[in-house]
């Protein structure tokens, strides 16, 4: 087990029974890398997931958060505003604290028909990335 392993999850209730695969999705991969789950936050929707984390990075136990959830394409600009503003502060936190964040937000501007097939794969990458951030490991993916 790596010597820093302690993950929490932020994920979105916006879209719940997506984001419940997204978290079950998570919660499978910590484990399997031999990682430990210590804390699940539910938020309403994107803009609540910076405070949210950054609540958890304020904690000893917790090394990385891994963020979950949707932002749907609309009619107006408001989907690329949100996430932008929360990327933007998700980056921000990573550098003030110096713990990986692991981004699984699907979108902005996805379509509802690209959501389900995004769900799992972008749930588990989020967990290969704070993984290789924390313990060096070889990321799985090409570049």
């Amino acid at each position: 087990m790596p010597k820093k392993s302690g993950v929490a999850i932020v994920v979105g209730s916006f879209h719940k029974n997506e984001c419940e695969t997204m978290l079950a999705a998570a919660a499978g991969a910590i484990k399997e890398r031999g990682m430990t789950l210590r804390a699940v936050v539910r938020v309403p929707g994107s803009y609540e997931k910076p405070l949210a984390t950054k609540r958890l990075l304020q904690r000893d136990d917790v090394d990385a958060v891994v963020v979950l959830g949707i932002i749907e394409h609309g009619e107006t600009a408001h989907g690329r505003v949100m996430g932008q503003s929360v990327s933007d502060a998700l980056v921000n936190m990573q550098l003030e604290f110096m713990k990986p964040i692991g981004v699984g937000i699907i979108g902005p501007e996805v379509f509802p028909t690209q959501i389900q097939p995004r769900l799992v794969g972008h749930a588990v990458a989020a967990v290969a990335a704070v993984e290789v951030m924390l313990i060096g490991a070889e990321s799985p993916y090409e570049v």
